[in-house]
C-alpha cells in the first residue's frame, strides 16, 4: 500500500471537476472558503441532509477556541491499534520507500497546505492517544494559516494550544501521554468521526456546535443556497418590521410581486451589496411557474 497515493484520491472524489493539489486531492477555492466562514452549521446541514449526505456531522468534541468557527480542506488520517508486523512494516515503508521522517502524526502534519484541516480518526484513543502537542499544532499554525485539526482523539499540551490563536482543534479529551501504541492505515483516504464520514479535500466547517464535512462538489452550492437564505432574511425582517407583509406570507413559497419588491431592494439596498454576487432568475421563473400552475415545493429549500 502506499500513502497519500493520486490514483486512489482521484478513485474516491469522481464528481469533483474542479483544481486538484498534485496527490489529487479536491482544491476548492479560497474564495468559496472564505464564503464558507461566514454560513451557520444549520445552513450548511440542510442542502446535504436534502441530497442524501446524512452522516456529515458530529458534534461531540471539546473546543480549543469554541467561539470561533473553522474552515478548511481536510487531510484525513485513520489510525488502528498497533499490531507490531503491521507497525513495523508500514512505519518502515514510509521511511525506506517515500522518505518520510518521524512518527506517523509528523507525516501528516508536514503535507499540509495553507487552509487545510487535519481530520483523525483516532479510534477515541487518549491515553497514548495524544495525535498532537504543542510543537504539531505551532506546525498546523505555520502551513495552513488558518486550519487546524479535527481529530476521534487526544490532544497534549493545551495550555500551549490554547494560545495558537489563527487555528482551532476539536478532539475527544486531553491527555500527558505521548502517542504510542498506535498505526496509520491510511492517509487522504475516507476517515470516519464518530458518526460522520470524511473524505479527503472535503471543506471542513468547524463551529461551536461541532463540525461538517461538506463534499468538495456540494461546497458551492451549499454557499450559495446558504447566502441566499441570509439575504432573503434580512430581507424578510426588514419587511416585516415595517409591516409591509405578514409573516405567513414571508415564510411561504413567495409570489412574484413579492419577489419583484425584493429584488428591487436587492439592486440597491446597502445591506444586500456583499451578496449582489448571486443571481435570482431561477427563482423568479418558479414563482412565475407557481403562478400560473398552482404549488410546489418551496425553491428555498
Amino acid at each position: 500500500m502506499k500513502f497519500d497515493h493520486a490514483e486512489d484520491i482521484l478513485q474516491l472524489t469522481p464528481q469533483w471537476q474542479g483544481e486538484r493539489f498534485p496527490n489529487g486531492r479536491p482544491k476548492v477555492s479560497a474564495d468559496i472558503l472564505r464564503r464558507m466562514r461566514k454560513i451557520t452549521l444549520e445552513e450548511a446541514w440542510g442542502p446535504l441532509w436534502n441530497r442524501g449526505y446524512k452522516y456529515q456531522f458530529e458534534g461531540d468534541f471539546k473546543i480549543i477556541h469554541p467561539d470561533k468557527v473553522m474552515v478548511g480542506r481536510a487531510v484525513t488520517a485513520v489510525m488502528v491499534p498497533m499490531r507490531p508486523d503491521l507497525h513495523e512494516t508500514l512505519l518502515n515503508y514510509g521511511h525506506t520507500q517515500e522518505g518520510r521522517r518521524g512518527f506517523f502524526n509528523q507525516w501528516v502534519i508536514d503535507s499540509l497546505e495553507e487552509d487545510d484541516v487535519v481530520v483523525v480518526d483516532l479510534y477515541d484513543k487518549i491515553y497514548q492517544g495524544t495525535y498532537i502537542g504543542g510543537n504539531l499544532s505551532t506546525a498546523i499554525s505555520s502551513r495552513t494559516k488558518h486550519g487546524g485539526a479535527v481529530i476521534w482523539g487526544g490532544i497534549r499540551d493545551n495550555q500551549q494550544v490554547v494560545g495558537i490563536d489563527n487555528i482551532n482543534v476539536y478532539y475527544r479529551g486531553s491527555d500527558p501521554t505521548a502517542i504510542a501504541e498506535c498505526t496509520m492505515v491510511g492517509m487522504n483516504t475516507p476517515a470516519r468521526i464518530g458518526r460522520a464520514i470524511c473524505l479527503p479535500g472535503d471543506v471542513v466547517l468547524g463551529t461551536p456546535s461541532g463540525v461538517i464535512f461538506i463534499p468538495p462538489h456540494l461546497a458551492e452550492l451549499t454557499v450559495v443556497q446558504a447566502e441566499k437564505s441570509q439575504v432573503r432574511d434580512v430581507f424578510g425582517f426588514i419587511r416585516l418590521k415595517e409591516g409591509v407583509y405578514t409573516t405567513a406570507q414571508i415564510d411561504a413559497s413567495w409570489t412574484v410581486p413579492l419577489w419583484q419588491d425584493f429584488l428591487d431592494w436587492f439592486d440597491k439596498a446597502a445591506e444586500a451589496a456583499e451578496y449582489r454576487h448571486l443571481t435570482w432568475e431561477k427563482e423568479l421563473e418558479e414563482a412565475k411557474r407557481l403562478e400560473a400552475n398552482g404549488p410546489a415545493n418551496d425553491v428555498r429549500l
